[in-house]
């Protein structure tokens, strides 16, 4: 047991949604005393860095309604119950960019929000881009746009906050230190 650890007490769970579920737990601290902890539980995503011959990243351009605006992203999605994160990924890429590949390489995963929520992001990277003969749907409820940049062009985006999240810039970091 670390040093650091909450125990739980109680868990109540208060909403399971589609995406997520919360829960207010009460824990026993290190020093003995209580505390009240809210918490998100999700069932995790992936990522993808994918970036073509011409070495030009692809990315998709959607609404984020809790953001109320567009934001610029590499592709991701949520991974469905059972499913290896490399298979979503996989997926996701092909639901959303009209590419696929045989060849993923996983670069890490992160949580994104530890102090309340246990989503962790799964980022793969791949240069072997092959085009779908057959375009896949997206989601029902999913509208985006997908586009290719420069890397250059991708630096404008963050200083314009069109790129404005944590997977993304997470992203870009990684093709930097790679010399992209």
């Amino acid at each position: 047991m670390s040093k650091f650890e909450e125990k739980t007490i109680l868990s109540q769970e208060i909403f399971n949604g589609k995406i997520i579920k919360v829960s207010v737990d009460d824990v026993l601290l290190p020093n003995g005393e209580t505390s009240i902890r809210e918490l998100v539980k999700h069932q995790g995503a992936v990522a993808i860095i994918a970036v073509t011959k011409d070495q030009r990243v692809v990315m998709v351009e959607q609404y984020r309604k809790p953001l109320e605006k567009n934001l610029v992203e590499v592709p991701a999605g949520k991974l469905e119950p059972g499913e290896a994160p490399e298979v979503t990924a996989v997926r996701e890429l092909e639901e959303e960019t009209g590419f696929t590949t045989n060849q993923l390489e996983y670069v890490t995963s992160f949580y994104t929000t530890p102090g309340f929520c246990d989503e962790r992001i799964y980022l793969y990277y791949t240069d072997k881009l092959i085009p779908l003969i057959e375009e896949k749907a997206l989601d029902e409820d999913e509208f985006l746009d997908c586009e290719t940049y420069t890397m250059e062009e991708l630096d404008q985006l963050v200083k314009d906050e069109r790129i404005h999240d944590l997977k993304t810039m997470y992203a870009l970091q990684y093709l930097k230190l790679r010399g992209f």
